[in-house]
């Protein structure tokens, strides 16, 4: 019996969805609302159905995205993206991994709906300009002003430069031993002068409501938060997003997920997630794919 080409395709269409709402719980809703429609389908008439099923998840999720837009104004404190449990594989497709990094996804929340799905279709997927226009509607030059807009705006607010994995294992590592430890030095030395922590806690849990800045600043709220319970704080390397990155427990329950930019050997980047609600997919793989 041939498989639905839902199923074979399903670990790609929530890797679009996902990209571009950054949200796992809503890119599932956005999967499950085209499942519904694609059983209603004549699939006879789909000559392919790989390109069909990315359009509708497509403007599935922008209309989702546009929605989300709305709602993520009220949210308490700041925004951060659901983090996924990944295995080391995703990181074998550097792009791949670079788009779906916390760092990246952070970025993309910066662009309006229809320039994210362009950048997201074009950049990440490369979708023809052509299938771009027809997802969202619009005409193929026009889809190629909005990629050029959008790749600027991007490589403008992206980091600059990419560290290979044992790099980013090895400085992930020495972070993670600090925050463990609670050694205000420590910390202080594996990261960078201008190091920004952001965190997220949606109102849930304890988190800064802004981005702190400067390494003595970020040192001293780290070494804080973890100073009482220290005796109860056990750091676990993980791959999140498809990098090396951290997941924080205290008295064995999952607190906080963590995930670092590093350059030149430094974290220039700490992102907190601790909205317990944000903290569900971190038990078993995601599979991430393109």
């Amino acid at each position: 019996m041939t498989e639905d080409p839902f199923v074979a395709h399903r670990s790609l269409l929530f890797t679009v969805a996902y990209e571009m709402l950054g949200s796992a719980a809503d890119a599932e809703d956005v999967l499950q609302e085209s499942w519904l429609r694609w059983a209603q389908v004549d699939q006879s008439r789909v000559s392919d159905a790989r390109a069909y099923l990315v359009r509708a998840v497509t403007r599935q999720a922008l209309n989702r995205l546009r929605t989300l837009a709305r709602s993520r104004e009220d949210y308490v404190g700041e925004w951060l993206p659901d983090p996924l449990l990944t295995s080391p594989d995703v990181a074998e497709d550097v792009e791949l991994a670079e788009s779906v990094s916390i760092a990246m996804l952070t970025v993309l929340e910066t662009l309006g709906p229809t320039e994210r799905a362009v950048f997201v279709l074009r950049e990440v997927f490369e979708l023809p300009y052509g299938e771009i226009a027809e997802a969202i509607g619009k005409s193929a030059a026009a889809v190629r002003q909005i990629a050029r807009r959008a790749r600027a705006h991007v490589a403008a607010r992206q980091p600059r430069v990419r560290v290979s994995r044992s790099e980013q294992q090895a400085v992930v590592e020495r972070f993670l031993l600090a925050l463990r430890t609670g050694q205000l030095q420590e910390l202080v030395e594996v990261m960078a002068p201008d190091v920004v922590l952001i965190a997220d806690g949606g109102g849930l849990a304890a988190a800064a409501l802004a981005p702190i800045h400067g390494v003595e600043v970020v040192a001293k709220v780290l070494a804080r938060t973890n100073r009482a319970e220290v005796a109860s704080l056990t750091t676990t390397a993980v791959w999140l997003n498809g990098a090396p990155a951290g997941r924080i427990e205290f008295d064995g329950e999952l607190a906080t997920a963590v995930s670092l930019v590093v350059e030149n050997g430094q974290v220039t980047r700490v992102y907190l997630v601790r909205n317990p609600r944000k903290l569900t997919r971190l038990n078993e793989p995601v599979e991430l794919t393109r």
